[in-house]
């Protein structure tokens, strides 16, 4: 336990958490607290002292209050898909794993939304979603719990049409550090406004655990659209790609994804994913709609894109031919990882206006060439946003050095 504490505290603390949820649902097992000490990315394992398992917000609020009264760190824990170290408990304390909450509550088919626990995730809600003609857009590649999404704002490829997390919380019933419960936009209501009093729950949305715990969520829903296509195309140059992406947006056409991948990135994809598109600059789109906007949007997109010397264009309408395009896309981070075995991956994330990307891009490839990194970009190039992951070994001082004299320029 944390080296402030005594044994005879450490007893106490034990036997309170017990108390409130039961033997079962405390561990202090190795195994256990490594498996909550780390996420996907590149950052070692920090383990924390003790992990318990609540089922329900009041045995959030009752843990809640024994760490507080003992000035323990509180670690929150949905599924450990997150790639930028966050539950790593650098300073020891108690993680709060939240996967036993798992209810998916108060579904309101007329009002387009749903609340749920901190266990439910969005593969989960939709399918269960999937005979009401509703789904959840926002995706960001795993399988994420979706308080957890709340509580990282997280994004993905859909954004550019259905917006983030931060578009899509209505409510959060959150635990403070002290055991306080609140609900930031009023216990049991779905308001789909924020004009009156403060918005609180854009205040909790994105605050990685700091503020409080989010043990629900409220969410927007959408109609599942009548149709979908995806495409493929490849281009000679970034400046084409984007500016193919600036068109279209400009054109009004309503794109669901558009999504870019460089040259490295679109090669590591073809080799993890047994693809053979061209190795150049390349954007995966997808359209939603009725069969007959469907036409129009593809019409448009695919006049644009030649306009900018787009070619290779191909389209996938069937469900399993778009799913198998858009799981190359979300396996890029293990596809950039296989570009060299043994290796980890270490996410950037930066936004700028969108006419800067070609030029950020640009740059920041000059970079790598002269730093001698491995760093294939992919981006939600819609609203500006690209990462480009890192591939380094843990092992080479220098290299990770290298890494991370870069990532500071990127990010200036």
């Amino acid at each position: 336990m944390c080296v402030f504490v005594q044994k005879a505290a450490v007893d106490r603390v034990l036997s309170a958490f017990r108390s409130i949820c039961g033997e079962d649902c405390v561990s202090l097992g190795e195994a256990v607290r490594e498996q909550h000490g780390k996420d996907e990315s590149v950052h070692k394992c920090r383990p924390p002292d003790v992990v318990v398992f609540p089922r329900c917000v009041e045995e959030v609020s009752s843990l809640a209050k024994v760490c507080h009264d003992h000035n323990l760190p509180i670690i929150p824990f949905g599924t450990g898909t997150g790639l930028e170290g966050g539950v790593g408990a650098v300073k020891g304390g108690v993680c709060f794993s939240l996967r036993n909450m798992e209810q998916i509550l108060d579904l309101h088919q007329e009002d387009f939304d749903v609340t749920v626990e901190p266990g439910v995730t969005r593969k989960t809600l939709n399918a269960y979603l999937r005979d009401t003609g509703l789904w959840f857009p926002v995706d960001p590649g795993a399988d994420a719990s979706l308080c957890g999404m709340a509580a990282t704002s997280a994004s993905g490829t859909n954004a550019v049409r259905y917006g983030t997390m931060r578009e899509n919380v209505m409510n959060l019933e959150v635990v403070l550090s002290n055991g306080t419960v609140i609900h930031t936009a009023g216990k049991g209501r779905r308001p789909r406004k924020t004009s009156a009093g403060y918005n609180l729950t854009n205040l909790f949305v994105g605050s990685e655990g700091t503020l409080g715990i989010i043990t629900k969520t409220t969410l927007r829903l959408y109609g599942i659209p009548e149709s979908m296509v995806s495409a493929v195309c490849s281009f000679p140059s970034v400046q084409a790609a984007v500016d193919s992406t600036v068109q279209i947006l400009q054109a009004g056409v309503p794109v669901a994804r558009i999504e870019f991948l460089d040259d490295v990135m679109i090669d590591a994809c073809n080799k993890f994913s047994s693809l053979s598109y061209p190795v150049t600059p390349t954007l995966f789109l997808e359209f939603h709609g009725s069969e007959r906007s469907l036409e129009e949007q593809v019409a448009t997109a695919e006049e644009i894109t030649q306009s900018n010397e787009g070619s290779d264009f191909q389209w996938a309408q069937d469900a399993e031919t778009r799913n198998r395009l858009w799981k190359a896309r979300h396996d890029a981070w293990y596809a950039a990882q296989a570009l060299r075995p043994g290796c980890k991956a270490y996410s950037t994330d930066v936004c700028v206006p969108l006419s800067r990307l070609p030029q950020i891009i640009v740059e920041t490839k000059k970079d790598l060439l002269e730093s001698r990194l491995t760093g294939p970009i992919a981006g939600h190039v819609g609203d500006g946003n690209f990462h480009c992951l890192m591939v380094v070994d843990p092992n080479d001082p220098d290299e990770l050095h290298r890494v991370h004299l870069f990532t500071e320029r990127l990010a200036r």
